[in-house]
């Protein structure tokens, strides 16, 4: 007995000594991998992010000129002042208006500047060309007077930009410059749109060379814009290196070019592999900006956040060994006790013993059901808030847009006002065309504040109705297009990230006397999982909803995407509590598994799911337009 004891022991060890071994070697690695992909998605996320906020303010300007093109340097200051650089964008450097000047009228263009307040006006570098490209309003001015009145058309880089922004319509940055405002000569870039006259055609590219008014500009110092949006405490861990890969539809630049945008580490020189850099730990990834690529790499560095913790190790042996130990006494024990045993009466207690376990063992399992019954209903709690914060955002960002453009044509609209009553004051009155002109503008801008605000109460509107259904989950009478219509609208922005089409094919005459929050809560959840899992590693995809009716009481709702579909191993298990494909990576693995409960038990339906790997998924639905309640259900 005594070397079973041994045995057991030694058998016990080499279980502890792998364990351990697998612990170190494998888990924690993936661990360290998973938080390291985690943190770089997180910086270029929100990078992207940030960059997108400046697009769109951009966009705004452009919107504002394409109101007015005879907008004075007055009011640009003005515009300027009321978008609070300081505070509510502080990664920008100055904002500007680029004026296109022949040759011929230089001339009259410097005294005009001069008259407006700057005797000291200049152009700078003088040059002669057909045409000048000239930075006329430049806002703030102070810390920026080196830049007024600077003819970009003599710089090549800048001259290259320009071109490609006058030809496409589209937002261009430059690539790497050096401010000529910034006296430390840290990297910078500047992304501008082209402003076109009012009332000129621009669908090809001569007509867009021949209607080209000028360009406004948005100036970034690119040090400080990335510690706007890198966590500091982070970059303890991470080194962050960005350079520019060129124009998306030109060629890489040569090399040994000066493409180097931000090093976390303030480097300008050429990027060396660090001693405490983390072997294999390195990302790379390629951010659009303004037709131009951003190749962000990233290094992990040894330390708290990227290294391994040898405590899980030792707790394991520890315990490894006092249970290998328990095991070996226990065998030998046992066999002692074996053997004193004999006759009838000793059978009689180990009998009882046993069902008093069994007893015990029952208890701890009813209750170890019960707290997992609690969790999982504190799960599906936490998924609906989750759901309606999905919502809010979604809403939140959609708003942005038209009541941002609502307050830009507001602000225009009343400066025309403004403008058209000092004219009646200073000359007595007005001539047909002027007055039509301006009645003309006021149209277009009430169209267009008319238009934004339509859009923004028709979000407001179907959020209100979601959020209330999903908060209350109160049965009433609804139409299913209603629904989801009301649900995609609150994932339009994300959606739309995604580059995802959306075709709905639901009929108007489907009416439901059930739940719509409880439905709305399994489309948002199935979106969600299209989004996280089925566009997976792709940059677009197409998802279709429609619905049927399958005979007299029965519908049949089919959510489809072209994603990367299942195997059938996850397909077998999708169904299950706390599985998840994204374990670590902000998946609870309840989702599909709270949709089937709500399918089944609250909206009395079925579900199935099909899919083939590569080649999309697609879940089925059939619901009945009226369930039963529970009463009629335990009566029935």
């Amino acid at each position: 007995m005594r070397a079973r004891g041994y045995l057991a022991f030694f058998i016990g060890i080499c279980l502890t000594a792998w364990t351990c071994y697998f612990v170190m070697e494998e888990q924690q690695k993936q661990q360290v991998r998973a938080g390291f992909q985690r943190d770089t998605e997180q910086v270029a996320r929100d990078t992207q992010t940030r960059l997108q906020i400046y697009a769109d303010s951009l966009q705004g300007m452009k919107g504002m000129y394409a109101i007015n093109d005879r907008i004075d340097r007055r009011q640009f200051r003005r515009f300027v002042s009321e978008l609070q650089i300081a505070k509510r964008y502080p990664g920008y450097q100055s904002l500007q208006f680029v004026r296109v000047v022949p040759e011929a009228e230089l001339a009259a263009f410097v005294e005009g500047v001069k008259r407006d307040g700057y005797p000291d006006f200049h152009v700078h570098p003088a040059s002669r060309r057909p045409l000048h490209y000239i930075i006329d309003y430049n806002e703030p001015m102070k810390d920026n007077e080196n830049a007024f009145g600077l003819d970009l058309s003599a710089l090549p880089r800048h001259l290259k930009a320009l071109e490609l922004g006058r030809d496409t319509g589209e937002i261009v940055a430059t690539e790497r410059i050096t401010l000529v405002q910034d006296a430390t000569g840290e990297p910078g870039f500047v992304a501008r749109a082209p402003v076109y006259r009012g009332g000129m055609p621009v669908a090809t590219t001569a007509q867009r060379r021949e209607a080209l008014f000028g360009f406004v500009a948005i100036v970034f110092r690119v040090n400080v814009l990335m510690r706007e949006v890198i966590d500091p405490a982070l970059l303890e861990h991470l080194h962050v290196r960005i350079e520019d890969g060129g124009f998306q539809n030109g060629k890489a630049p040569p090399p040994g070019a000066d493409t180097l945008l931000f090093d976390s580490d303030g480097k300008v020189e050429t990027h060396q592999e660090r001693a405490d850099a983390v072997p294999g730990l390195t990302a790379q990834t390629v951010l659009p900006v303004g037709q131009r690529n951003w190749i962000i790499k990233f290094e992990g560095r040894s330390g708290v956040r990227y290294g391994r913790s040898q405590l899980p190790v030792l707790l394991i042996g520890i315990a490894g060994v006092i249970i290998s130990a328990l095991i070996a006494a226990l065998l030998v024990t046992n066999r002692r006790e074996t053997d004193a045993r004999a006759g009838l009466e000793g059978s009689l207690k180990e009998l009882e013993s046993q069902k008093h376990q069994a007893e015990q063992a029952r208890n701890d399992l009813s209750r170890v059901v019960a707290t997992l019954k609690q969790a999982q209903t504190n799960l599906q709690t936490s998924e609906k808030m989750a759901s309606l914060g999905a919502l809010v955002a979604g809403v939140a960002h959609e708003l942005n847009t038209p009541i941002g453009n609502s307050l830009l044509t507001a602000t225009s609209l009343s400066d025309m006002v403004r403008d058209f009553e000092r004219r009646l004051q200073d000359g007595g009155g007005v001539k047909r065309s002027a007055l039509e002109a301006h009645l003309s503008d006021a149209r277009k801008a009430c169209d267009i504040m008319a238009s934004s605000l339509t859009r923004a109460a028709d979000l407001i509107t179907s959020f209100k109705q979601v959020a209330v259904d999903q908060a209350s989950g109160q049965r009433r009478r609804f139409r299913l297009d209603d629904v989801v219509h009301d649900t995609l609208a609150t994932y339009a922005a994300q959606l739309r990230r995604a580059s995802c089409t959306v075709t709905v094919d639901v009929p108007a005459d489907l009416v439901f006397d059930s739940y719509p929050g409880s439905l709305s809560q399994v489309l948002s959840n199935l979106i969600g999982n299209t989004l996280l899992h089925g566009f997976d590693g792709r940059e677009s995809g197409a998802l279709t909803v429609g619905a049927r009716r399958e005979g007299k009481d029965l519908v049949l709702l089919q959510m489809k995407d072209n994603g990367v579909g299942m195997s059938d191993v996850v397909l077998h298990k999708i169904f299950d509590p706390f599985f998840t494909t994204k374990m670590g990576q902000g998946g609870s693995g309840l989702g599909m598994n709270i949709v089937y409960n709500i399918v089944t038990s609250v909206l009395k339906g079925t579900i199935r799911v099909e899919s083939v790997p590569a080649a999309g998924t697609s879940v089925l639905l059939v619901l009945p337009l009226s369930p039963a309640c529970e009463e009629e259900a335990l009566q029935a």
